[in-house]
């Protein structure tokens, strides 16, 4: 017998919530609940450690996005799906840094919503959103970074050991050692330490 996809939908609006059980449950496989607050999301977390979890950014009582930087300091496998209806570079870089698998718009038909679902529950620590490349394409003057060597610093903060930050980008140890390099003399620094100070200070991050 299959394991079901414990599902958590955390969005104040109980017409998405819906909308979002009524397209999951046509699908089998799925067992779905749902949180209308972070206050109740965190109470649900708790008692169902969810397998994917599926958070609006704006809560009544806070951030959805503080919800998945905590889930995310718990779990590596959760699959973590923030969506909203706000497209700004800063909410897709903020997704990205605060671990979640992926940043879909509200506006989007609900088939991109179940492929960012089946993304994400296969690789959870990767990352997509559909403008993606774009949002760090208007970052990338800065310093002269590349697209990729930007995303490597926008991740970099999380602490992880660097194989589990190549196998989150799916490229190799020594890969993500060059990218290092070139972005720590580009920025002008000699550690991880101070590249994320040095980033996180020119607003990068």
């Amino acid at each position: 017998m299959t394991t079901p996809v414990v599902t958590l939908i955390i969005d104040d609006h109980v017409v998405v919530r819906e909308g979002i059980c009524r397209a999951l449950e046509i699908r089998t496989g799925f067992e779905i609940f749902q949180a209308a607050s972070k206050a109740e999301a965190y109470a649900q977390i708790a008692r169902l450690n969810p397998t994917l979890i599926i958070v609006d950014i704006n809560l009544p009582d806070g951030s959805g996005l503080e919800i998945v930087t905590w889930v995310r300091s718990l779990s590596q496998t959760t699959a973590i799906i923030v969506l909203t209806f706000n497209e700004s570079d800063e909410y897709i870089l903020a997704a990205m840094k605060s671990g979640a698998s992926a940043y879909v718009n509200k506006g989007e038909p609900l088939p991109d919503l179940i492929a960012s679902i089946e993304h994400a529950l296969t690789s959870p620590n990767s990352f997509s959103a559909r403008d993606m490349s774009g949002a760090l394409a208007r970052r990338v003057d800065h310093f002269g970074l590349s697209e990729r060597e930007l995303q490597i610093l926008t991740i970099l903060h999380r602490g992880e050991p660097l194989k589990e930050l190549a196998q989150s980008l799916f490229i190799t140890e020594s890969t993500l050692k060059t990218h290092l390099s070139t972005i720590y003399r580009k920025l002008d620094v000699k550690s991880r330490v101070q590249a994320i100070e040095k980033a996180k200070k020119a607003g990068l991050t």
